[in-house]
């Protein structure tokens, strides 16, 4: 189906007329942070089997009916952890420091795939010798087609497991303040507000791996990835309460200028924090430097 495309020089678009400087300064970039959604229709299409054994069971005799439901919810479950697992997937392969799922939902889906698969079958084919291996045969088939969930911590050698923690708990509440505002902006229907929140969203996951990257960095920056984006969320919030309302171009030029200076705000506190890793590297540097001296070894050239 043709849709109708809305850019900011579309008749009712945002610079119908000649921008002005506070417009042109909010105008959307490219997002380069664009990625496939880990949990798409290869996985949300595992819903229909049980949602069609749920609809198909309802008019069998009361046994085969109870199975069958057994067995529709047993898949739905199924589905329902499957997304979960691929999304916990997508996130640990995103960072360089990551902890292993705590619950291995995709390996319990293929699991309760294959329980459903063996009720579906008992229906139809009373006994247990071929349910079984429809159920052995279907679990098979969901692990070769979406594998198993990670089953060990990723960078985590030689690190500090009580400073990890710390810098766990910040993550996890910059990441539900990122996903809010997300959510939120979406009420405002616009497809231009939705794609600014993203890059910036892109650009505060930077510092969040650089938090993570090295835990040192957390003092210096849990003031952004948590007072700064609480605010940003409560912003979004209100915008979108404003501008699903009354489409005031006034609020989304405003909203779009906040997002331009954190993002300018983020963008000068990750380079910060890399110049002083770079700062304590030149210092280790320095301190091996002197230490090779007093043990009788010249350096004939820098290190580094």
């Amino acid at each position: 189906m043709a849709k109708r495309y809305g850019g900011k020089y579309s008749p009712d678009g945002d610079m119908a007329g000649k921008p002005t400087l506070r417009e042109d300064r909010a105008e959307v970039r490219a997002y380069k942070g664009a990625k496939v959604a880990p949990a798409g229709a290869r996985s949300n299409v595992l819903f229909i089997p049980g949602l069609l054994l749920a609809f198909f069971s309802i008019n069998e005799a009361p046994a085969d009916m109870a199975v069958g439901l057994l067995g529709a919810g047993s898949l739905i479950l199924g589905a329902w952890l499957l997304r979960d697992g691929l999304q916990a997937e997508s996130a640990y392969h995103e960072r360089k420091i990551a902890r292993r799922p705590s619950i291995p939902r995709k390996l319990f889906a293929a699991g309760l795939c294959g329980i459903g698969a063996a009720l579906a079958a008992w229906t139809s084919q009373h006994g247990v010798a071929a349910p079984a291996i429809y159920g052995v045969v279907a679990t098979a088939l969901h692990i070769g087609a979406f594998g198993i969930d990670p089953m060990k911590d990723k960078g985590m050698e030689g690190i500090d497991t009580f400073q990890q923690d710390r810098v766990a708990r910040v993550v996890d509440e910059a990441e539900r303040h990122l996903a809010a505002m997300n959510e939120a902006v979406k009420r405002a229907d616009d497809a231009q507000s939705e794609a600014r929140v993203e890059r910036f969203t892109v650009k505060a996951r930077e510092m969040i791996r650089t938090v993570e990257e090295d835990p040192r960095d957390l003092t210096a920056a849990r003031q952004f990835l948590g007072v700064y984006l609480m605010g940003a969320k409560d912003a979004a919030i209100k915008f979108a309460d404003i501008y699903s309302r009354t489409r005031d171009r006034g609020a989304k030029t405003d909203f779009m200028m906040l997002l331009t200076d954190l993002e300018e705000s983020f963008d000068k506190k990750i380079e910060k924090l890399l110049e002083d890793d770079n700062a304590d590297l030149n210092i280790e540097i320095e301190v091996l430097r002197e230490r090779l001296q007093r043990e009788g070894v010249h350096l004939d050239r820098k290190l580094g």
